[in-house]
């Protein structure tokens, strides 16, 4: 299914989601991040069905890992995909129950890793769950599954077009008492550090071209890898100028992922991976 506002993007099935895989590979893609449109009736406040083994998360996990056993697979861990509230946690009274979800998203997490996940990826932003996570998945003997931190997820108004994708808008209020304030550079520093401390592998900037100066900071702060997350509503402004004929696409996307290397990410998550990809290599650059 189209995603009217991410042009080129789709909502997978079994099938095209193996296909995309598949055409992904071959041209140097090889890290996939799975996020899941959840059907109404299986949303709850508690989100329970973060961790049902035989969940849409879960199965694709094994199916991608059955066809393509080389592909890296990384999972969101954050509840709002399956909250009634469409919140990042657990909600009493408007309020966001910090420790009570940190509980849900170590059983998420455990259950991703069991299902085959190679990262997963906290980005409820919740307080001390990596730490959480990451003795959760030691003491299942995941030792071997890395955390990738959403460690300076601002509240942004860039996030539109992701969730009409995945139908998780707040059902009431914001996300400003939990994401970061767009106008306050230094708190990253400190999340960076506690993320560090409490055993994240990679560190998450989102977004990403708004925030080229976060990334800097980052890197030079940390020995940890920095990733970087261009994010639907940057992903879709290129797009929208481009079906006007306003830019050059294979151009501007180019230089905008060169921007986040410059500024230091080790990683780049990006709608244009595929494309991208194409392009590199049609220039014999790899």
């Amino acid at each position: 299914t189209d995603i009217v506002s991410m042009p080129g993007c789709q909502r997978h099935c079994a099938e095209s989601m193996l296909k995309e895989i598949g055409e992904a590979l071959e041209l140097g893609v090889k890290t996939f991040v799975l996020f899941p449109k959840v059907e109404d009736e299986l949303k709850t406040n508690l989100a329970c069905e973060a961790y049902n083994p035989e969940g849409i998360v879960h199965r694709s996990i094994r199916m991608i890992k059955e066809k393509y056993p080389e592909a890296i697979v990384c999972t969101d861990v954050a509840l709002d995909p399956y909250s009634d509230q469409g919140h990042d946690g657990v909600v009493e009274n408007g309020v966001i129950l910090n420790d009570i979800t940190v509980n849900q998203l170590c059983k998420q997490a455990v259950s991703q890793a069991k299902a085959g996940a190679d990262i997963v990826a906290p980005s409820d932003m919740q307080d001390g769950r990596v730490k959480a996570i990451r003795d959760a998945l030691d003491s299942e003997g995941f030792t071997n599954v890395s955390i990738l931190s959403y460690t300076a997820k601002y509240a942004s108004a860039y996030y539109g077009p992701f969730r009409d994708a995945l139908d998780s808008h707040p059902g009431f209020g914001d996300k400003k008492t939990y994401q970061q304030d767009p106008a306050n550079g230094r708190e990253a520093l400190i999340e960076a550090a506690l993320d560090a401390e409490e055993g994240a592998d990679m560190l998450m900037v989102k977004p990403g071209m708004p925030y080229l100066d976060i990334i800097r900071r980052l890197k030079d702060a940390s020995d940890l890898p920095i990733a970087a997350y261009h994010v639907s509503g940057e992903y879709s402004m290129l797009k929208a100028a481009v079906e006007k004929g306003w830019l050059d696409e294979k151009d501007v996307v180019l230089e905008t992922l060169t921007c986040f290397k410059r500024a230091g990410a080790d990683i780049i998550l990006t709608y244009y991976a595929k494309q991208a990809a194409q392009w590199i290599k049609e220039d014999g650059l790899y």
